[in-house]
């Protein structure tokens, strides 16, 4: 009897071992099912490359010498696109003054370039200078309640053709100009249509080349009295740097890039 209960024992602790044995693997399964899942996340993760934004393209569109009979239609042109400009003006065509209160009235900015656009009267010294930039500024002032610090020199500020009249001025004009709180602009894009004479396509081509491999650019063209083919490959430009993604500012202030050309820098806009 006594064996007997020895041998119900032996059978009863042997049970209750595999009992035990089996409720410490029924979860494997399971957490070997959650584990391989968690690895897979992971090797997911680590494949995955971060998606790399497109660089910000920057276009501040400029147009000297305006305003004339090319202004409107190049303010239309812009409106239809949404987009601001900076107008550097003269005092050439006494006819079109009106149109600088619509320039500045549409949300573009008005900025100084010569009163004259003669090279012999503006670059014969100094004094000669800023008698016609105070002349602009003042026809500014009349036509709109605008005054400007902002400047743009005729033939930019490493032209040497200002050296015919007087040698070295653009370098005391650039020093004078900032000393009176002035800021000057250049640009490193332009569509060429210094030249009149050079067809719409030309321009248009001009213009998008001008702009290849630049992020940031300051881009020159003309609202001036011979400028109609200007006017024509506008629409064209614009919508084809409007496709590549470029994003228009005007120039507000010192705190942007002001692209000054140097002496040796060649340029063809005035």
């Amino acid at each position: 009897m006594k064996h007997f209960h020895k041998i119900k024992l032996s059978i009863l602790c042997v049970g209750f071992l595999a009992i035990l044995y089996g409720l410490a693997h029924i979860d494997q399964p399971h957490r070997k099912s959650s584990d391989e899942t968690t690895t897979m996340a992971e090797n997911d993760i680590s494949k995955t490359k971060p998606v790399e934004m497109a660089e910000q393209k920057i276009m501040y569109l400029t147009f000297n010498d305006g305003p004339s009979q090319n202004t409107e239609g190049i303010l239309d042109i812009l409106d239809r696109y949404h987009i601001k400009a900076t107008f550097f003006i003269t005092g050439s065509n006494p006819e079109y003054f009106h149109l600088l209160k619509k320039v500045h009235e549409q949300g573009h900015t008005l900025a100084l370039h010569t009163y004259s656009h003669d090279y012999e009267t503006i670059y014969s010294d100094p004094e000669a200078y800023f008698h016609d930039l105070v002349k602009l500024e003042n026809l500014l002032n009349d036509q709109t309640g605008v005054k400007t610090n902002i400047i743009r020199f005729l033939g930019g500020s490493s032209n040497t053709i200002s050296d015919r009249n007087r040698n070295g001025i653009m370098q005391e004009l650039v020093k004078d100009a900032e000393l009176l709180g002035y800021v000057y602009y250049d640009w490193n894009a332009e569509n060429g249509d210094s030249d009149p004479k050079l067809p719409p396509e030309t321009l248009y081509q001009n213009a998008l080349t001008s702009v290849q491999g630049k992020n940031t650019v300051m881009m020159v063209m003309h609202d001036g009295t011979d400028n109609a083919n200007t006017l024509t490959a506008l629409d064209q430009t614009l919508q084809e740097f409007v496709r590549q993604g470029w994003e228009f500012r005007v120039i507000e202030d010192a705190n942007m890039p002001t692209f000054h050309h140097q002496r040796d820098e060649s340029t063809s806009a005035d």
